[in-house]
């Protein structure tokens, strides 16, 4: 019971976030839709350009316009009001694909990178997921491995203490690769659980991140073979295409198991989930509405479509 309430109240949250994308996305369709007295090329044309102002990108916009240009072909489309019908199913098949949420076996040691640039909120959410995790029964260690700020090591220290779980951490600038080392070597004794780790946003050049990333999963995988099991990358909504452009960087460089959608809450570009899961076709874990514990959730298609149509179905 206490598990559908925080559902549903993350189901009117998530509504209210999505209130800008959807007045974005879907005033417009239907200014075009309900205007039109017929399916014709101008129609399907102004169509395709309000879907990629609404950030879900090209890709999925000319897909969707030349499905939807066969269902009319094969007269499965008699007017314009069906085609938003068509539009949400559309939306729901594509997400639907990158549904996964992570599961984690209680009988292994199951170490997960947490990366991203800075300012996706990035340390917040590992503290989320330690908490959710600890409150799921897992033992839970908490790993500090952006030593290049000390914020982020002060703020992990303070989730940790909120969690009731161990942070492993030395002193600002350390190796981040002998954090995650004594990091391993600290939990591996300790039996089964979750290890969750920072780790930087920026260094001096995007090669020298990738590189100290790149060494950090070496260290991981000598000292506990099949480390990481996890690599989750955490993406801001309100960048748009800024977090279509990371996600393929970190993808293509070091390798993402799972992406974090934040920020989604208030954001315009909401869209920008369709993009990601159509272009990049990496599973979308979670995504995050504001700044309490409790507003990070796994992804569902079908709750989010519902909250972007408005409708009450999940």
């Amino acid at each position: 019971m206490a598990e559908d309430n925080a559902r549903g109240r993350f189901f009117q949250r998530l509504k209210t976030g999505l209130a800008k994308t959807r007045q974005l996305l879907l005033t417009d369709v239907d200014d075009i839709l309900l205007g039109s007295k017929q399916i014709d090329a101008a129609l399907f044309d102004e169509l395709e350009e309000a879907l990629i102002v609404a950030d879900v990108g090209p890709a999925f916009a000319t897909e969707l316009i030349e499905s939807l240009r066969e269902k009319v072909s094969r007269k499965e489309l008699a007017s314009p009001e069906v085609l938003r019908g068509a539009l949400r199913a559309r939306m729901a098949e594509i997400l639907t694909a990158g549904e996964a949420p992570l599961r984690i076996p209680r009988d292994v040691l199951y170490t997960v990178m947490v990366v991203g640039v800075n300012g996706t909120g990035k340390t917040t959410t590992i503290g989320k997921l330690a908490h959710q995790f600890k409150a799921e029964g897992h033992a839970v260690t908490l790993v500090a491995a952006d030593t290049f700020r000390a914020a982020a090591i002060e703020q992990l220290e303070i989730w940790a203490q909120r969690s009731g779980v161990p942070l492993i951490r030395q002193g600002a600038n350390a190796d981040p690769a002998a954090v995650v080392f004594d990091a391993v070597n600290a939990a591996r004794p300790k039996g089964p659980g979750i290890v969750l780790i920072d780790t930087a946003g920026r260094l001096h050049t995007k090669v020298n991140l990738m590189e100290e990333l790149k060494k950090m999963k070496r260290i991981l995988a000598r000292e506990l073979p099949g480390a990481p099991q996890e690599v989750l990358l955490v993406l801001d909504a309100t960048t748009g295409q800024n977090a279509v452009t990371q996600a393929r960087m970190f993808r293509d460089e070091i390798g993402v198991t799972g992406l974090i959608l934040t920020k989604l809450d208030g954001t315009a570009k909401g869209g920008v989930v369709l993009r990601i899961v159509k272009e990049l076709a990496i599973p979308l874990r979670y995504i995050g509405i504001g700044e309490g514990v409790d507003d990070l959730r796994p992804f569902r298609a079908a709750e989010f479509v519902a909250a972007l149509f408005e409708t009450n179905g999940r």
